[in-house]
């Protein structure tokens, strides 16, 4: 994910579609969907509301496509666990545990990028709305997947813990209620598998 830190670096060497992504990432996580204006990204990404919308017919349809490259970054870390730990579906899991724990002190100032879009956007319909459901569907299909192929019991159930640990750690991280979160997720994660495979 870009950061304020990498972005006056780079941001002359990208080409029009990237800067206006860039901008709008940095803009959509640190101020949120609603508070920013399509001028604001132009003039962050140092180009024209006009070029905006060549290349993205409206702002929903610029959020989607932020939240589709935020979602492949997630489904890309599946990847990685599976290629990391072949044949190991428990090490996945947990590699996928370690993926969110180490992610978190970004968390921590920014928010889930999921989660604040959801709150910002209560219309099921909008087509950013759709992205994060589809994103989140495959998610737990290919989480399921591997509690099925770690030979738990009921791996519907067991992918549902974990989400659930996950996806809290997150927020208890964003809202500081929770110390040592990355510790705790991963203790609990590993108490998930241990209990259910037991």
């Amino acid at each position: 994910m870009t950061t304020t830190a990498r972005r006056p670096s780079r941001v002359a060497k990208l080409p029009p579609r990237e800067r206006i992504l860039d901008a709008a990432e940095e803009l959509f996580q640190s101020e949120g969907i609603q508070r920013v204006g399509v001028q604001a990204i132009a003039e962050r990404a140092e180009t024209t509301k006009m070029a905006i919308y060549r290349h993205f017919e409206t702002k929903d349809e610029l959020v989607a496509e932020w939240l589709r490259i935020v979602a492949a970054d997630y489904q890309a870390a599946f990847d990685r666990v599976e290629t990391e730990h072949p044949g190991r579906p428990k090490e996945q899991i947990l590699g996928l545990a370690r993926f969110i724990a180490e992610g978190l002190p970004e968390i921590s100032h920014r928010g889930c990028p999921f989660i604040n879009s959801l709150a910002e956007l209560p219309d099921r319909s909008h087509p950013a709305r759709q992205v994060i459901e589809n994103h989140k569907a495959l998610q737990t299909r290919r989480l399921v997947g591997m509690c099925a192929a770690a030979g738990l019991p009921d791996p519907e159930q067991a992918a549902a813990e974990i989400t659930f640990v996950l996806e809290g750690a997150q927020v208890s991280m964003q809202n500081g209620s929770i110390d040592q979160v990355g510790d705790r997720l991963l203790r609990i994660v590993e108490g998930v598998i241990d209990r259910h495979g037991a």
